[in-house]
């Protein structure tokens, strides 16, 4: 046997990233051998104000064995199949981020590269009419009813209440033995030696010893930062929004497959629409705008009456230096933070969460496993960084010094490497295990006005007549697919509507 097992694991802070650790934590170490537990206080509120996922949100579920229908009814939530962005390119412009592909390929070469020479000989309709979650979400429909004779899948992702999937997996992780303490942290003791954590210490006097402790403390830090000092990378400069103000407010009708992301004068606007209410906030730049004006331009543009108070965050958008220092890993805001423009947050706890299970230490905590580790989270937040950028770099606004300031900013040199190479033949490669994929960059360059100069010259080869014939083919098949779809709403009703003792979406 391995004696030099983890043994005792201390998870500080509740909320999403909290539970989402202490659940995955639970299913794979439930060996009766290792203790787990996490540290919580009433006192101290969670940031999430409702939570708009991407599809990978599904294999965490699926990896927790969780029941999909019980998790959206439990959690009020709805299905998201991408994001319409308005106002981004240009006012009065909208596009579309969908989940999942455009088309498909035909002889090895990506679907957007017959596209482009078909579109600059006018020989097919916009990209967004063959990407199936694209006209699904324009239609309100949904299905996760996959057809294997059909080319067309339908990857789809979550809106839901953030508060509600952090008590759902709280009961899902103590019913696998995780102990809750409830209690503020006042103190970290340190090792003497090393500097490695060896305890921490409650207002009221507890003291709580553990070998590996995962800091979930949000914005502060308090074991990777307050204690450990492992520095912070602030990315403000090439994203200067850095304040947030939200509302929850009645639904009005029933609730769309996407979320909604508007360019607003000195940031941008969310809606998220949930079972039982719809989310909405602005995320702004404090140097464009201040935060009482801020609050009233969110409120004048709200669909629906405000249900509490709006709230005011901040934050500094960037991530640590270190992710994993001495025997403490961060998870979720303790380790960085990117706006939720592309709804990254919970998917880089899910990472953060994988990559520590994959490379998860003994108690010699070897430091090739620490180096790999931040190694693979850096890479992660770079490219949701780089993805993040683009929207506001790749902008034709000029109307406030916002945009003006977003739009001429220098880039990440490994951003402007991408541009460069789709503006010239619509290239595009994936670095390591880069987040979003070509799809999703194919849609965010052309939706934001980065149409390619030319084509891959191999696409020559092929007869345009029959090309023009299989990519209508294409858009007559997504079509008819998504015609066969039920609503949106009609699906959550059947399927896992909230058992609030009201109709979903009144």
């Amino acid at each position: 046997m391995n004696d030099q097992r983890i043994r005792e694991v201390v998870i500080v802070g509740g909320g999403t990233a909290g539970w989402m650790a202490a659940a995955a934590l639970a299913k794979f170490l439930a060996n009766g051998e290792s203790r787990i537990r996490l540290i919580e206080s009433e006192e101290i509120g969670t940031v999430g104000v409702g939570e708009a996922t991407i599809p990978t949100i599904a294999t965490f579920n699926r990896m927790l064995g969780i029941d999909e229908d019980d998790f959206v009814a439990r959690t009020k939530g709805t299905f998201k199949l991408g994001i319409r962005f308005d106002d981004w390119r240009r006012i009065g412009e909208s596009y579309f981020h969908p989940f999942g592909q455009f088309g498909q390929d035909i002889e090895g070469l990506s679907f957007h590269q017959f596209f482009l020479k078909l579109a600059q000989a006018r020989r097919c309709a916009d990209i967004w009419h063959y990407a199936p979650c694209a006209v699904a979400a324009a239609a309100g429909r949904f299905s996760r009813e996959q057809d294997p004779r059909s080319p067309f899948t339908l990857p789809y992702a979550y809106h839901f209440d953030a508060g509600l999937y952090a008590a759902f997996l709280r009961d899902y992780a103590e019913a696998r033995g995780v102990e809750r303490i409830e209690g503020r942290v006042a103190d970290v003791e340190q090792r003497s030696d090393d500097g490695f954590v060896e305890a921490v210490v409650l207002a009221d006097g507890r003291r709580i010893s553990g070998e590996l402790f995962v800091d979930c403390s949000g914005f502060r830090g308090l074991l990777i930062e307050g204690a450990l000092a492992s520095g912070y990378e602030d990315w403000t400069h090439w994203l200067p929004c850095d304040r947030a103000v939200a509302v929850p407010t009645a639904n009005v009708g029933d609730p769309v497959p996407y979320t909604r992301a508007t360019a607003r004068p000195a940031g941008w606007q969310w809606r998220i629409p949930l079972q039982h209410r719809t989310g909405n906030g602005y995320v702004y730049s404090s140097r464009h705008t201040d935060d009482a004006a801020a609050e009233a331009l969110l409120l004048a543009n709200l669909e629906g009456a405000p249900l509490a108070a709006p709230r005011r965050l901040s934050f500094v958008t960037g991530r640590r230096k270190q992710s994993w220092n001495r025997n403490v890993v961060a998870l979720g805001l303790s380790g960085g933070f990117l706006e939720p423009l592309e709804s990254t947050s919970i998917h880089l706890i899910q990472t953060g969460i994988a990559k520590l299970l994959s490379l998860f230490p003994d108690r010699r905590f070897l430091p090739v496993e620490r180096a790999e580790y931040n190694r693979l989270m850096r890479g992660a937040y770079d490219g949701v960084r780089d993805f993040i950028i683009l929207h506001y770099h790749a902008t034709r606004r000029d109307d406030t010094p916002f945009w003006d300031h977003v739009r001429t900013v220098e880039v990440p040199e490994s951003l402007t490497r991408k541009i460069d190479l789709f503006r010239a033949k619509g290239r595009f490669f994936r670095y390591d295990d880069e987040l979003f994929s070509l799809a999703s960059w194919v849609a965010v360059l052309l939706g934001q006005g980065v149409v390619p100069e030319g084509y891959d010259p191999i696409v020559d080869a092929l007869d345009d007549d029959r090309l023009a014939e299989a990519v209508e083919h294409m858009r007559q098949a997504v079509r008819g697919k998504v015609a066969a779809m039920p609503s949106h709403a009609d699906f959550i009703r059947q399927h896992c509507a909230a058992g609030s003792g009201q109709a979903p979406f009144q």
